[in-house]
């Protein structure tokens, strides 16, 4: 948990000099917004290898184009109002897209 919050933290610091750096990511979502989403989400290891493996494809040999991160995970019944910070779109079983949830769609 305290590298999760950790990683969280310099990935936001990253976020924040990015665009300096010019937009070179080929990949939608970007690889800090896709890192990101996968530390909220996800362990930290899982997360580290999943993120440094998109890093490692951000290149001219991959094409690139639409790679929303994978996570598995387990719901539990809960009949109260949420705030949606994200949609998980199932891929069968308990694999799920992650999808961020966009400003309107809050309660």
């Amino acid at each position: 948990m305290i590298l999760n919050k950790l990683a969280l933290k310099l990935i936001k610091i990253y976020k924040f000099i990015s665009p300096y750096f010019g937009n070179n990511c080929r990949y939608y979502p970007t690889c800090s917004t896709y890192a990101l989403w996968l530390f909220e989400n996800d362990n930290f290891f899982k997360a580290f290898f999943k993120s440094l493996f998109r890093i490692l494809k951000c290149n001219q040999l991959f094409k690139g184009g639409i790679d929303y991160p994978i996570v598995k995970k387990k719901f539990n019944a809960v009949y109260k109002k949420l705030d949606v910070k994200y949609w998980y779109v199932p891929l069968g079983g308990d694999r799920f897209f992650i999808i961020k949830a966009e400003n309107e769609y809050k309660r």
